[in-house]
């Protein structure tokens, strides 16, 4: 079973963690991976209640795009990784001609590091009013898209599942996208991951404030979550730089090898929980982000966003 209190979304990190020092597969659970020159695609595949319950995530489909030209904002790493999430994307959504997409960007937008989703709503290419307005039923170009911002709870005194699900009921897309922040156990993977999912998403889970998840169960309709890492809490940040010093002390020491290749054993859960416990009396709801988020935000924001576009309008290149 997985550590619930190790703070992670990412399913890939999930599976890290049951696999660490076991040369076993989780049970329900089938894992492909594709290394390419510019980024590497982890596809995994919860298909059984024993693997929801082993890795503590829902069924469904997980995809994860890793590569360092996610962070970057030079126009040939954008449009690298714009046609990546486009490509896993499309794969999704499939023939997506003549339907109705609902965007859902979740998150707080007076916090850099959770404006994630209400920024690529600003950037969606919406029509629905078009549609509404011509009373147009079809067109080749362009599919009807609405797109919304519902806050959080603590701006708006309302659940976040709430308003999605009353506005699903209302408008009747076909699917629903849903873009959130996330959290990662890696600092490595803060900023440099997507992961897209069709298992919905639970809004605030990245920061430990879970919610109502929106899924298919409860909208009725699919769900495909797209998320990017944004921060690490601070037990995961220490522990990475615990293990960076532990590895330049082991090069550099001619004494003392052993302890510190002692320490470097200590499993990911015992480095965790030891940390945690050190850091308690600091409250345990520190979390921690790049200095320059609010570029990675304005970059990250506009990349999702142009995949989303693409995805849902046939005449956009």
């Amino acid at each position: 079973m997985i550590n619930k209190h190790i703070r992670t979304d990412l399913a890939i990190e999930a599976r890290e963690l049951y696999s660490e020092d076991r040369n076993i597969e989780i049970p329900g659970v089938k894992v492909e991976q594709e290394k390419g020159n510019d980024y590497t695609v982890t596809r995994v595949d919860i298909f059984n209640e024993e693997g929801k319950q082993i890795m503590g995530k829902e069924k469904g489909v997980y995809i994860t795009i890793e590569s360092k030209l996610i962070s970057f904002d030079d126009d040939d790493s954008r449009e690298i990784i714009i046609d990546a999430i486009h490509k896993e994307l499309s794969k999704l959504l499939g023939d997506f001609k003549n339907k109705k997409a609902l965007v859902i960007g979740l998150g707080n937008w007076n916090i850099t590091s959770d404006a994630l989703g209400p920024k690529v709503v600003a950037n969606t290419l919406v029509t629905r009013h078009l549609f509404e307005a011509y009373n147009k039923e079809y067109d080749d170009d362009v599919n009807e898209v609405a797109a919304l911002s519902p806050g959080v709870m603590g701006i708006t005194g309302i659940e976040t599942s709430e308003t999605v699900k009353a506005l699903v009921e209302m408008i009747k897309p076909d699917v629903v996208i849903a873009v959130d922040a996330l959290a990662s156990r890696k600092l490595e993977r803060v900023n440099n991951t997507v992961q897209i999912s069709t298992a919905g998403i639970s809004p605030g889970a990245g920061i430990g404030n879970v919610r109502k998840a929106l899924d298919q169960e409860y909208l009725n309709v699919p769900v495909i979550a797209i998320g990017v890492p944004t921060v690490v809490d601070a037990a995961t940040l220490t522990s990475d730089v615990i293990d960076y010093t532990i590895d330049n002390l082991i090069q550099e020491s001619k004494k003392g090898k052993d302890f510190y290749k002692m320490l470097k054993s200590l499993k990911e859960e015992e480095k965790y929980s030891l940390i945690k416990d050190i850091l308690e009396p600091y409250g345990q709801n520190v979390v921690v982000t790049p200095k320059d988020i609010d570029e990675i935000i304005d970059n990250l924001s506009y990349v999702i966003s142009t995949a989303i576009n693409k995805s849902l309008h046939p005449g956009i290149n």
